[in-house]
Order: structure tokens, then sequence, then C-alpha cells
């Protein structure tokens, strides 16, 4: 049984699928202005973990995530580089999946961009002029009107009394609006911005709509699983909930949302000029590090990914690699079962709201087994260990390298005439050939077991 921290519900709840052994998930993905920051690198990794553990657990995934590449921020930077926004938006979208793939996060199943899905976007507006849940402002556009909806405020814990009255003491809230939180459905054109004809004129897609649309065209009423950033509780799904429930259609079961990342008391933000992007991390100290550095904190804390914090993780991804490199030179067999007692208990951590810093605290403490086993000259015993370190890892989407590469087998060879030298107490010859090795970026390390050779 898997239980998740339900945001509307505030409760830990069992994730019961739509339709058993399946589970659809809907993801906001990026809007694609800029180069992605460690902040979506974090976001993207948790719910790649968590796609790839429910795969690993037999369910059948349909993973969902949007590209938005229409918005604001799109067209003020089109306007300053003298681009049109589609080349805006192309150029950032290819440069934010180019850094996702450096940490092995997968591409969805389905990836809406925006600007496909404005045919579905106008349905669902029209559905709300028509019941009366929304309505047109000449020359603004359209608005859906919070009122209408009685459950507005239940997924981020608001009244709508308090939203209501703490809105209206603003001095730049649109006195045409029935009420100061109204949030805009479609956006009547400016010159120069790009705009779709709809019944109510030229215009475009307000921010939330999209997501609503995309993701009931794609997954279908009542789907399983809405995930994001705790930054997006309010307004955006608060209002991506209210747009679709108020049309008549059943909107998501569940909702799911990640931690941010943290520069000291405050979160990493473009808008706050506090960011790293993620390709200066990654080129710092890798994709792996950085899946681990993530996969150290459970996906709902708050967490720093700095220097300090990445290059831990970065030494915590070398003691597995080094465990399966020394299990590989050491002659541990290759082929092992699992430890079905571990496997059960990596489940059962990862089964309880996704806690991987739970689930690699077990991985670790197997490792260390594993390594006494070695030590010991336990190899069977060690084969399973490692076999089972190796499929855990692979669970949550963390490859290991054994330094294995073609001159394999060379090396061996060099490695065994070393110690047949040494053997024979001919040490200049051996020292030569350990230096040859060390040119070539082979390390030798010598155990009472015999001696054991990784790759730098």
């Amino acid at each position: 049984m898997i239980r998740i921290h339900d945001t509307l519900s505030r409760s830990k709840v069992e994730l019961v699928p739509r339709e058993p052994g399946k589970l659809s998930i809907y993801v906001c993905g990026p809007t694609v202005y800029e180069v992605p920051h460690v902040g979506h690198g974090r976001a993207a990794v948790v719910f790649d973990v968590i796609r790839r553990y429910l795969e690993w657990r037999g369910i059948d995934v349909t993973f969902v995530s949007n590209v938005t590449d229409v918005e604001d921020k799109i067209i003020a930077r089109a306007a300053d580089e003298g681009r049109t926004e589609q080349e805006i938006a192309q150029r950032y979208e290819a440069a934010y999946w180019e850094q996702l793939e450096r940490v092995g996060v997968r591409r969805p199943n389905e990836l809406p961009r925006a600007t496909a899905y404005i045919e579905s976007m106008l349905r669902l507006i029209s559905e709300l002029v028509e019941s009366g849940r929304a309505y047109v402002v000449e020359g603004q556009g359209v608005y859906f009107d919070v009122t209408s909806y009685p459950e507005y405020g239940e997924l981020s814990g608001r009244r709508l009394d308090d939203l209501l009255a703490s809105a209206g003491a603003r001095v730049d809230v649109d006195e045409r609006k029935r009420n100061p939180v109204d949030f805009a459905l479609w956006k009547a054109a400016k010159p120069g911005e790009p705009a779709w004809s709809s019944p109510w004129g030229m215009g475009r897609p307000g921010w939330h709509i999209e997501c609503s649309a995309m993701s009931l065209d794609l997954l279908g009423e009542g789907f399983d699983l809405h995930g994001g950033g705790n930054d997006l509780v309010f307004p955006h799904h608060e209002n991506e909930r209210a747009q679709a429930q108020g049309a008549g259609h059943r909107f998501a079961r569940y909702w799911i949302h990640n931690g941010m990342v943290m520069v000291g008391q405050q979160k990493m933000a473009k808008s706050l000029g506090n960011f790293t992007t993620l390709a200066d991390a990654l080129d710092r100290h890798g994709g792996r590090a950085f899946r681990m550095a993530v996969l150290q904190t459970q996906y709902r804390r708050q967490i720093e990914l700095g220097d300090g914090e990445l290059a831990q993780a970065r030494e915590a991804v070398k003691r597995l690699d080094a465990l399966v490199r020394r299990a590989r030179t050491t002659g541990v067999p290759s082929e092992a079962a699992l430890d079905d007692s571990v496997v059960a208990a990596f489940r059962d951590a990862m089964d309880d709201d996704f806690g991987t810093s739970d689930a690699l605290a077990l991985v670790f403490t197997t490792l260390g087994a594993a390594n006494t086993a070695i030590d010991e000259g336990d190899l069977d015993r060690a084969a399973v260990l490692v076999a089972t370190v190796r499929e855990l890892t692979r669970a949550v989407g963390l490859e290991l390298d054994d330094g294995s590469g073609d001159d394999d087998a060379e090396i061996d060879d060099l490695v065994h005439r070393r110690d047949q030298l040494r053997n024979e107490r001919r040490f200049d010859e051996a020292d030569a050939i350990r230096g040859e090795l060390a040119a070539r970026g082979v390390l030798l390390e010598d155990t009472p077991q015999g001696t054991i050779w990784h790759r730098a």
C-alpha cells in the first residue's frame, strides 16, 4: 500500500488509482523564458523519482508535464531580444531538457505545449461563461468569479473571505472585476503580442487555464495525481481546480507538492536573483551527485543544494561506485538473487510518502554489509548484497559505475602481471606497471584479498 501526503486533505492517505494497476500523473512544467536553475532541477528529479519508483513497483504510469510557451515573461524576453515568442520558447525549452537529461530525468509520456491547446482552453472557458461562473469585461477579457465556486480556497487552506478582504485593500485592483481575487481566463489582445481568435475577441489564455484544459484532455476526468512545487498551491493550483470543477469536470483526485530549494532563509527564484543555474551546478558536481543530493532529503522538505551539499552527495556516489568496482575486480559473482528483507524494507520506506532519505540510508547500510562480506571472503553473500544495492539505486534512477570498459581484460592482465612481479620481489617492474596504469587513469588498491582496480 502506497501512502502519500495529499495537499487537499492535509493528511497521509492511501494512493488508490482510478484504474487498478495504472496511475495518471500531471505535473506543472516550466515557463520557458530562461535557462533552468537548481530549483527547477530539484522539482524535476523529485517527480522523475516518483514516476520511476511507481513503475518499479509494477504500476503502469502515464506521466504528463506541460510547457508554458506563451506568457508575459516570454513576451517581454522576445521584445527585449527582437525575436519571436516562438523562438524564445523553443530555445529555452531545448535548454531545459538539455540539463534535465544530464540528471537522468526521462521525458514525459506526453509533453503538451500551451499554444497547441488553445481550442481546448476556449471550450473550457465557454463552459464557465455559460454556467455563470465566468464573465466578460469588454476590452479586458474573461474572468473567473471566485465567489461562484464555494470550495475556492480548500486546496490552499485559505478562507475566501480573508482573500477577498486582503485583495480588496490593495490599490492596484482592477475595479472592473466583480471581486478583487477574480482571475483572468482570457486576456484581450495588446498591440504586438501573440493573439488567437475567440468568442470574446482576439486574445490569449491566462496562465491557469492551460493546465486545467491540458490535463483533462490528456488524462481524462478524475485523473489520479496532480503535482508541482509547493509555491504553486496558491494561486495556480487553486485556480486550476476551481476552473475545472466549476465547469462540471472531475479534476485531480490527489495533490502532491515538493518543497522549495532554499538559499539561506529565501527560496531560490529568478525573481529574487539568488539562483544558481542547473548547468553551473552540474558542471561542478555532475548529474548523479545532483540526483543523490535530491534523494537524500524527503521531497516535501525544504532543501539547500549549494556546493557543500552537492560535494557531499558526490562523495556518497563515489562510495556506491567503489563497491560495485570492488565487487567486479575481486571475483564477486555478477549474477545473484536479491536480499528479500532489504528489498521489503526499502519498499516500506518508499511506500511511506516516497521516503527517499530512509530508503537511501538502508542502501548505504547494505553497502557496508557488502564490503564486510568481501573482506571476509564470503563472495556469495557479497553478490546478493551488491545485486541488491544495484537494484535499489536503479529503482530511483541512480545508475552506478563499475568502471568497466573495452580494455578491462587488458587491465586485468596487467594487474595480474604486477601481482606476479611483486611475489617475485621485482618491485621496480611492478611499480612501472602501476605507473603505466595510473597514466591511463586506472588506480590500484592492495587489499588482503588481492589487488583491485578502478578508473579515476
